[in-house]
């Protein structure tokens, strides 16, 4: 049985180049935090997650710094117990780059997002962000739900994949 472009690049990322990983990674840290990327480095991943080459359809690179999430501790005028910093975070990498490209693109919706690598410092993920006026999204069929007026702020409000991997609501 044949196999198709997809199941290749598929398996190509099951073991990517190292080296041209890192070259790319190191540019990558030298640019900003949040860079609008013409094409999806993962082309396989984003089509399955839903991604169309279409006016609409927006790619964005979000780089974050990994490591603990705890929270800083107030350097003044709070009281003793309002100076604890036990807990943590409870968001995932992923959520947090979806919340932070949503921020930056304030007219566009999170459709999904996908890991495309990590080095010792940061965690870089691509985003897929969807604008709901285009004519082009409404009018298809697969994509037009996330025009309704009930799908604004999915990022923030728990609704996208990520998000609901961090509430526990994924197996």
């Amino acid at each position: 049985m044949a196999k198709g472009m997809y199941h290749y690049i598929r398996e190509a990322w099951k073991k990517p180049d190292k080296k041209l990983l890192r070259e790319r990674m190191i540019a990558w840290r030298r640019s900003n935090a949040i860079v609008k990327v013409d094409k999806p480095l993962r082309l396989d991943r984003a089509r399955s997650l839903g991604y169309k080459d279409k006016k609409g359809f927006v790619v964005v690179r979000v780089r974050l710094i990994r490591g603990g999430h705890k929270r800083s501790r107030p350097k003044k005028a709070r009281m003793v117990k309002n100076l604890t910093i036990r807990k943590n975070l409870v968001l995932n990498y992923r959520s947090i780059a979806e919340q932070r490209a949503t921020r930056k693109y304030k007219n566009l919706e999170v459709l999904n997002s996908y890991n495309i690598g990590k080095d010792g410092t940061y965690a870089f993920f691509e985003v897929i962000l969807v604008d709901p006026h285009k004519q082009e999204i409404q009018t298809d069929k697969t994509i037009n739900w996330i025009a309704l007026p009930k799908n604004r702020g999915r990022a923030f409000r728990g609704l996208t994949s990520a998000n609901r991997s961090s509430r526990g609501l994924r197996a």
